[in-house]
């Protein structure tokens, strides 16, 4: 049995959906729908069972799994928001959630694989490699990153990195986000724009070194992710915490050339003034330093993307057809 938590969120739905692809069905998902659309993305998905959150956090605790086999908890679930200000909340479901988790698998002998975030990284001051001897010099730029890299110290100062897997997925895009508002990738958000504008809007650079939109950002198709994934599953004998991106740093200007592609439109961008409340905060170079997952996963075979195809396929496969989701029935 396989557990996913976040399992009705954008990554974590789209694990279920390589799972299902790999032949597993016996898997439970686990999330805090609340008032989300997110529960949509379960629709097409094949699972053995759902438990809320808190539902789930009290089965860990009081044992309920004590004669169920577990053989990895894969644990997407907890708040994405960059710009969640309740720091007590952030502690509470990604701090410590993730710790009980954690402890749970090691001293149960169970798999567990974590997301991390390359939040972690910041500005990326002290550049993007995944390597543990970098780990303590990182300086996040907002609570959210640092919920992360909290945990992140706090497993390597208890001696669990060679127990577990932490995942610092870059930006990720793909179908299955539709729910995230905000937080939804800049390919499904420029979308509509053009859909009712024909045109996009991107921010104005306010860095001398970098022209508008030229600022640069490693984006990550979520099946490029997910595969990463499946390879962490299969070989348990991997740990430690790892970058998962392309490995190529693509300017918004690129990304967008690419959604006018797949839709066959004349590009037309507007630059737009960055809010003021952001701009300390923001990123402008960030690339994944992918040498340590290379090592790890050499020989094996997994699927990759380039920029076009990814934008091309979530365009014209999933948001075309109004915003469909991933299915274990017709998309594998």
């Amino acid at each position: 049995m396989i557990i996913v938590t976040g399992g009705a969120g954008f990554i974590g739905s789209a694990i279920i959906w390589k799972l299902n692809s790999m032949g597993e069905k016996n898997i439970i998902a686990v999330d805090n729908l609340a008032s989300s659309n997110k529960w949509m993305n379960l629709r097409g998905l094949a699972f053995s069972d759902y438990l809320e959150r808190d539902a789930f956090i009290e089965y860990i605790r009081n044992g309920s799994f004590k004669n169920d086999k577990i053989d990895c908890i894969i644990h997407m679930g907890a708040c994405s928001s960059t710009t969640e200000a309740d720091c007590r909340y952030l502690i509470n479901n990604n701090y410590e959630y993730t710790k009980t988790l954690a402890w749970y698998c090691v001293n149960n002998g169970i798999r567990f694989i974590y997301a991390s975030s390359a939040a972690t990284y910041g500005a990326g001051e002290n550049g993007f490699s995944d390597d543990d001897a970098v780990m303590e010099k990182l300086r996040p730029l907002n609570m959210y990153g640092y919920s992360k890299q909290l945990f992140d110290l706090y497993a390597r100062s208890n001696n669990l990195l060679d127990k577990i897997t932490g995942l610092k997925f870059f930006n990720v895009f793909g179908p299955n986000e539709y729910h995230k508002k905000d937080m939804r990738s800049l390919v499904n958000k420029a979308y509509y724009q053009i859909k009712e504008n024909s045109s996009i809007s991107l921010f104005k650079s306010h860095m001398p070194e970098y022209k508008d939109g030229e600022q640069m950002r490693d984006f990550i198709y979520v099946k490029h992710a997910v595969d990463r994934v499946r390879f962490f599953i299969e070989n348990p004998h991997k740990n430690g915490i790892f970058n998962i991106g392309s490995g190529t740093a693509s300017t918004w200007n690129q990304l967008a050339s690419a959604i006018f592609s797949a839709l066959k439109m004349k590009k037309k961008i507007n630059y737009i003034d960055m809010p003021v409340e952001i701009r300390d905060k923001y990123q402008y170079y960030t690339r994944a330093e992918m040498s340590k997952f290379e090592n790890a996963s050499a020989g094996a075979t997994l699927e990759t993307y380039s920029l076009e195809d990814a934008v091309k396929d979530y365009v014209l496969n999933y948001l075309e057809k109004g915003e469909k989701r991933l299915s274990a029935r017709d998309d594998l």
